[in-house]
Parts: structure tokens; sequence; C-alpha cells
């Protein structure tokens, strides 16, 4: 009896563990033993691209051959999901746009600029970073300030989506209407305003190349949102020390809903918002306890 389909090749236990190391090497993305269907599924079309007929041909030409960086993105990027959409999370939204921007808005003045920066760390198709834009504009706060608002994410896919800025209705699930005027109609959807785009600066980048996050800058906040959860634990743990020396002092760190620092790092401080728990970077001058002179 013929075979109604092709299953493609098995994907043995060793060649695996010996792929999904690899790439935990490359970008910190870590899958569990229960995942290697899947990743067999997955990692199919690339054997295909590249003219292999088994994965551990595959593991092979993913450590040895010239083209092996790009094609370590390639796999990276038919293994992961990117589904992301405007204002998630909208609880931790209002305590940023409510309590922390007017902060930093005080924080930088003090340090005699007009300059603020954040970081959507693992962008996707950049909605998160237009938020922030949308809400940075909307408070009124920044008029004539040098506003820059830097994406960056492991996936060129993702990250032609951002630049062109262009949604379809399941982006806007959780968009109040107040909201909508940011956007202009456009054939095949809805495009951020102009004015929210020119703030928004997107950029290819592997979080766990420490050296090159450096062109980032300093930033007053990172937003690194159900990024880390795929992550190892030592892989996370890299990524927060990133995340630690690009922000300035008094800088906030945002996380998912279902992500902490709990076993990845001592040096931020948790700071109670009025919806939610975020993570600074301390500065001692902000909590410096007054001298017997002082209290006297």
């Amino acid at each position: 009896m013929p075979l109604l389909f092709d299953e493609g090749p098995s994907l043995a236990v060793e060649d695996f563990r010996m792929i999904r190391d690899l790439i935990n090497r490359f970008c910190g993305i870590h899958f569990s033993d229960d995942a290697r269907t899947i990743v067999a599924r997955r990692l199919r079309e690339r054997l295909e691209a590249v003219g292999l007929s088994d994965y551990g041909a595959y593991y092979q030409y993913l450590r040895y051959h010239p083209d092996a960086s790009m094609e370590l993105e390639n796999a990276v990027e038919v293994l992961t999901t990117n589904e992301t959409y405007f204002f998630r999370e909208e609880y931790q939204l209002r305590a940023f746009r409510d309590e922390i921007l007017p902060q930093l808005k005080d924080r930088a003045e003090e340090r005699g600029t007009r300059r603020l920066a954040l970081w959507s760390a693992g962008c996707s198709s950049g909605e998160e970073a237009y938020t922030l834009g949308i809400l940075i504009e909307d408070s009124g706060l920044f008029k004539g300030w040098d506003v820059r608002i830097y994406g960056n994410d492991i996936s060129r896919r993702v990250l032609h989506k951002a630049r062109r800025a262009v949604y379809t209705e399941a982006s806007f699930r959780t968009t109040d209407e107040r909201y909508m005027p940011y956007f202009v109609d456009v054939p095949d959807g809805k495009q951020v305003h102009p004015r929210i785009r020119a703030m928004c600066h997107f950029g290819h980048l592997n979080l766990l190349e420490h050296s090159r996050t450096a062109i980032v800058g300093r930033v007053d906040a990172v937003f690194c949102r159900n990024v880390l959860i795929y992550f190892d634990p030592e892989s996370r743990k890299k990524a927060i020390e990133t995340f630690y020396h690009r922000l300035v002092a008094g800088g906030y760190l945002l996380l998912g809903h279902s992500e902490s620092l709990l076993n990845a790092s001592t040096a931020f401080e948790l700071v109670h918002v009025s919806t939610d728990l975020v993570y600074r970077r301390p500065a001692p001058h902000l909590f410096r306890t007054p001298s017997v002179s002082e209290g006297s």
C-alpha cells in the first residue's frame, strides 16, 4: 500500500540534542527533550533548502559550513514563534505611562538632558516598540525631546515587518479606541503614524553577543517581555547582565508577567508600582539615608 504522505527523515535523539545544544549556545533558546518531534517537523524545510537528507548531516552543516552562521539564524527563524500585539499586558503599560515615564523625565532633567531612550529587546514584529512610542507621544511629557526607541530581534523576517509598520486586525486585539488616531489606513491594513515611526529604530541583534549590544547605547528602560522564558538559566543570566550594563543608573527593566530575576540576578532592586512589580538598576542618591547632621 503506498504511503499517503512523506513523514520525512527521523530526528534521532543524539542528533536532536547536538542541534539543540548548538542553537542554545548560539542564541540562548532552550528546547526540552519533549520538543524533539516539533523541532524535527519545523527543521524539515531547512534540510530541503540546503539539500540534505538527514539531521546528522544538517548538524555538520551547522557546525562547519561557510554559511553556518546564516543557517543557524534560519533554523532559529523556523523554530520560534513571534506572537505579539499592541498594548500587550496593558496593566504594566499603564504603570509605565503613569508612574515610570514621569520619573524618567525628572531623572533626565536632573542630568541636564532632554533625551529619552528605551530598548525593546526581542521586539518581534514591532508592536511593543510602537506601543511605547504611542504612550510617550500621548503623555505629552516629552515634546521637543530627543526620543529614541530601539527594537532588536534575532529574526530578520519579523524586523522587516517591524520596519514596514503595517498591521492587520489581530495586532489590535487589546488596543483602546483612543489610540487608533496613531494609525493610518493603507490598502493592506493600518500603518503606524509617521510621527511614531520616526522614534523607532530596528536592527538585527543576538542578545548573547554582548559586545554587539553596545550599539544600543545607554537607555532609560529596557522592555524584555516573554523572551527570557525561552532561555536556559545561564543564557538568561547573560542577557540580564547585558541589560544592567545598558541601563543608566535608576533605569528600569520590565519583564513579562511570568518572568522574574529569581535565581538570575541580585543586581537590580525590586520596585512596586501600582499595578505591577518591575526592576530598577540602583541609583545610590535616590535612596541616600540622611546623615545624623541632616536629620537633626
